[in-house]
């Protein structure tokens, strides 16, 4: 039994609240069990100095823990003078994947800003922090288009991620704090709704595994991604028509 009573091959209840944030060209607060994250999208008519000249967008991502997040209170990064490397590596991860889901010439020479704050933290905080931040990235070229409308849609399709694991050598979705600290193996999957797979992220924490129990993780984090990417269509069916895939 899981401490929260779900199955093995359920995920937690997720819920989105789209344009949370008043300003941001695009917004999502998303709710995935305990953990919550506020994700904005902002748009800039500029991209950075390496892709200048070049007709292709950008996407780049922040991600920063609130200090109550967490059980015991953490400085903010801002006070330490320096992000930590954790942070540094999930924004990165953010990032790519979300960079990912779009033909980027098709978006022209603009940049979406993705900033991911997490206000509670319950396990799956970076995978919670792709599957808001393409919710936020989408509205936020949403937006673009509605100035001025693309040529082509620019998304190669819908983006979700989601943590899998494996504990005493049972399979397990969607990891909640509890199970993801004394997990024995852990990983973090990003896929396209085109079925077409972006981040496959993961290590024996405690154990080794098989490739079987590889396989068995990866159909696992299949059918959890299948079932955000239905909450997603459901939550922004305005968006339909950015998607090509």
């Amino acid at each position: 039994m899981r401490p929260d009573g779900r199955n093995s091959d359920e995920i937690r209840p997720v819920t989105f609240d789209l344009g949370y944030s008043r300003w941001a060209e695009g917004s999502c607060l998303i709710q995935q069990g305990h953990t919550r994250v506020l994700v904005t999208a902002t748009v800039e008519d500029k991209v950075p100095p390496f892709v200048r000249g070049s007709g292709q967008g950008w996407i780049q991502a922040e991600y920063a823990m609130l200090p109550r997040a967490t059980q015991d209170r953490t400085h903010r990064e801002a006070v330490r003078g320096r992000q930590q490397g954790r942070s540094i590596e999930i924004q990165r991860l953010i990032g790519r994947a979300l960079r990912a889901s779009l033909f980027l010439d098709r978006l022209g020479e603009k940049s979406v800003i993705v900033d991911c704050d997490v206000l509670q933290a319950d396990g799956g905080t970076r995978t919670a922090a792709i599957t808001a931040g393409f919710m936020a990235l989408w509205q936020a070229v949403g937006t673009i288009h509605k100035r001025s409308p693309f040529e082509k849609p620019p998304f190669r399709g819908r983006m979700a991620a989601v943590s899998v694991g494996l504990k005493n050598g049972q399979a397990l979705l969607d990891l909640s704090y509890a199970e993801d600290v004394d997990i024995d193996v852990d990983f973090n999957l990003v896929r396209l709704s085109t079925g077409h797979w972006v981040e496959l992220q993961g290590t024996g924490e405690h154990a080794a595994f098989t490739r079987q129990q590889l396989d068995d993780l990866v159909d696992l984090g299949d059918l959890g991604i299948g079932l955000l990417d239905e909450i997603q269509q459901a939550a922004y069916p305005e968006g339909a028509g950015l998607i090509d895939g």
